[in-house]
This record gives structure tokens, sequence and C-alpha cells, in this order.
């Protein structure tokens, strides 16, 4: 018998060398006291969030393209696609479902929306989200292939670029030895992103800490006092549905936990203090390779993801539905039933899938479900009310989402058979940097030494 090695701890670090989650916390904090003694100044530095943003958008298109042809047109089973793909879409209607579920078990037991009066104009950012549609079944399907993938990347429309990268990796497979040249091309290209995403990734605690200087220095503190009931209620459908059912699959499917809470720590916080899904997709693609999800797996299901499988934004609209419908009801006099609150529930299941490349997506649902169920102009009158703390409520959904993004890699590799259960034991030790560099994965091995 011979012995199994166990995973080299890290070396402990100097403290002054503190890790990039670290820092993106402090930015946190530094950033939110500076918006609230100095509200003007997280309005200036505001622009310091856009140049991160900016800089995130231009890795996305290349990293996901790179990504998925390695792993589709190196794997050399296409067939595994198309079954990734229907396993993939089942696991997100089930756990978007139970999402709808548990956001109007939770708005039910907590009534927010009692009290609440609905007198709010309908302010003109609420005329602009009602200029916009959520599309039917027929135009999401049409809007995921692109007619010009250079437009589709121009524009970040993660979803058009997933599905050209999958016919490109099928071609690429199919021709055989010409297709050699471009698959090494786009090894090297998409480390060479990873590589870029440590760099960008060093801005990371200035740009979260300008974006939380603007929330507070805009929105201030006061703002959670008149609806702090429905944020309150949003945080704790979150949790729950972190816990319960998150957490389920994760024992389901034999996820190892503290692994995974340790790779998403990062691209969950990103992703909270910047109120963008966008912003921790590269990191979130590094961390799910390095825990041994396989590379097609992550570029497939991780983009598929954004549009698909939003846990936390699906969980809001049952939530903030139920909300607005319990604040009119002492306008109208009429209480909606548990029956017709299911009704709104399918209705945004169905509503809910066109979302992708929407602005404010969330809103745009939420606008259109309550337009059909409530009378008069109750709807927007609704949406104006929430608006006003729709970013503090925005900074957990997003973050929820990230983190069931992840989760669900994890799930449809374990699914497939080919979850990498040695590199999820060696995640965050130093062996874990011998391994990348034994695989020719530098810009992996790169961010195991710097602890990220």
């Amino acid at each position: 018998m011979t012995d199994i090695a166990q995973p080299v701890p890290t070396p402990r670090k100097p403290w002054y060398r503190l890790s990039l989650t670290t820092w993106i916390l402090i930015g946190l904090v530094v950033g939110g006291f500076i918006g609230w003694i100095q509200p003007e100044w997280g309005n200036k530095v505001y622009f310091l969030r856009d140049i991160f943003l900016n800089l995130i958008k231009s890795i996305i298109a290349p990293l996901v393209f790179s990504t998925l042809v390695v792993g589709i047109a190196g794997g050399g089973d296409l067939k595994k696609v198309g079954r990734m793909g229907a396993k993939a879409l089942i696991y997100f209607e089930i756990v978007t479902t139970l999402a709808l579920f548990i956001g109007l078990a939770v708005v039910n037991l907590t009534k927010p929306g009692v009290g609440v009066t609905l007198a709010a104009p309908v302010t003109s950012t609420v005329q602009q989200i009602e200029a916009n549609h959520p599309k039917t079944l027929v135009e999401t399907l049409v809007h995921i292939f692109p007619a010009s993938v250079v437009d589709a990347m121009v524009r970040g429309d993660v979803l058009q670029i997933v599905a050209f990268s999958v016919l490109f990796a099928m071609a690429v497979s199919a021709i055989g030895e010409k297709g050699k040249p471009i698959l090494r091309a786009m090894e090297s290209l998409s480390q060479i992103m990873f590589r870029f995403t440590s760099y960008v990734m060093m801005f990371a605690p200035i740009g979260v800490g300008a974006s939380m200087a603007h929330t507070i220095g805009t929105q201030g503190l006061g703002v959670l006092v008149n609806l702090g009931k429905l944020v309150g209620s949003l945080y704790l459908a979150l949790i729950l549905f972190i816990v319960f059912v998150l957490g389920a699959v994760a024992v389901l499917f034999r996820v190892p936990i503290a692994k995974f809470l340790k790779a998403v720590r990062e691209p969950a916080t990103i992703a909270f203090a910047t109120t963008s899904s966008e912003s921790a997709l590269p990191k979130a693609m590094e961390v799910m390779e390095r825990l041994g999800v396989p590379p097609r797996i992550v570029g497939f299901v991780m983009p598929t993801g954004y549009s698909f499988n939003l846990d936390g934004s699906t969980l809001y609209l049952a939530l903030a539905a139920v909300f607005v419908a319990q604040a009119a009801e002492a306008t109208t006099g009429q209480h909606m039933g548990f029956g017709q609150q299911i009704v709104m529930l399918l209705t945004l299941m169905v509503t809910s899938k066109g979302v992708a490349a929407v602005p404010r997506a969330s809103l745009v649902i939420l606008l259109a479900t309550l337009n059909s169920f409530l009378p008069g102009n109750l709807g927007p009158i609704g949406v104006a009310v929430i608006f006003g703390v729709d970013e503090l409520m925005d900074m957990a959904r997003t973050s929820v989402n990230v983190i069931g993004n992840c989760l669900a890699t994890c799930v449809v590799a374990r699914w497939e058979g080919e979850f990498d259960d040695a590199r999820a034991r060696v995640f965050g030790t130093a062996e874990e940097a011998r391994l990348d560099l034994a695989e020719g994965e530098p810009a992996f091995a790169r961010s195991a030494e710097m602890g990220d």
C-alpha cells in the first residue's frame, strides 16, 4: 500500500501581505466611510469604479471564447456538449423555482409591504424602465445566435459569445490536425487572459471602494429607515436560500464546501460591492477551474447561467412583487390570495427567462408582471418606491447570483463524472501552484502563490 500524498499547507504569509479578498473588504469599509462623512467625495471618485468595470468587460469576450474552444475542441467528444447543456438547464430550472418559492414564503411571513403607502410619483427612471420589455421565448432564441460575433464581443453579450464559441470549437475539432494551431493559440490566450485578470484584480479594492463610496454618498444610511423591513426580508430570504438550497445541493453532489467557500469569497465580494455579475465573471471562472471543474464546463455553464440561473434575482422578483401587492392592498382594498400569488410566480418563471441584454433586467420583469396583476398605476408607483433601496438589494442578489453560478459548474461537473477531487483537495495550498506549473498553467500558479 502506498501512502496517499497529503496537500502541503500554504506557508503563513507575513502579516503585511494581505490577500486580495482582505484588501477588497478594506476597500469596502473605507469607501463606505468616505461616502458617509463626505458624500460629495463619494460621487467624485465614482469614475474609478467605471474604470474597473471597463477593464473587467474587456476580459470577458476573449476569456469565454478561448476557454470554451479549448474545453470543447480539446475534449474530443462533442456529444458531451449537448448532454452538459441539457443537465445545466434542468438544474437551472429546479434551483430558480426553489428560489421563487423561498421568496414567496419569506415575504408572506414578514409582510414588509403592510403599512407602506403607494403615493410616490412615477420617476423618470421608472418611465425609462417601462420603455424596455422582457423578451418573448422566440425573441430569446433568436437573440442567442449572433449576426456578427464582433458586434457581440463589442457589446459584451455573453450568451451570443457562448453560442458562437461552441459552434467554432466544434468546427475546430471536426477538421482534426488542421485545427491544432488554433487550439494551441486558444490555450495560450486563455492563460494570458487569466494572468490579465490577476493584473486587473489589483485595482479591485480601489474600484469596489469607489463603488461603495458612491452608493452610501448617494443613497445615505437614512434610506433604510422606511424600507428597512423590505431590505431585511430580502437578505433573510437569500441567507435561507444559500443555507438550505445551495447547501443541500452542495452536500447532495459532494461538493467540498470549505474549499468552495474559499474559492467563491473573492468573486462574491466583488459582485456585492459593484452590483455587477460581469465584474466577478473572470475571477469566478478562474477559481472554478482551479477548484477542479473542467474548462469546457466552466466556459459553458457559467456564462449561460448569467441569463438562465439568476438565483438571487429570481428570489428578489418574487419577494418584491408580493411586497408591492401588500402595499397596494391599502389603496385597493383587494387582498392578493395565495392562489393569485402562485399564478404570479408562474408568470415570473416564464418572463424571467427573457432578461438577457435587457437594461435593469430585474426591474423590467417586475414592472411587466405587476402591470398584469395590479390595477391602474400601482405597478409603476410600487417600482418607484422600491427603486430607492434597489441598489442595496442589488448588492445581495448579485452576490448570490455569482455563488449560484459557481455552484452550478461544480454540480454539472460532478453530474458528468468529471469533477477533479484531487485538484479540489489542494486548492489554496502550496501544492496547487506546483500542480499548475506541471500542467502548464502559469496564470493559475501565480494566483495560488499569491493566495488569491
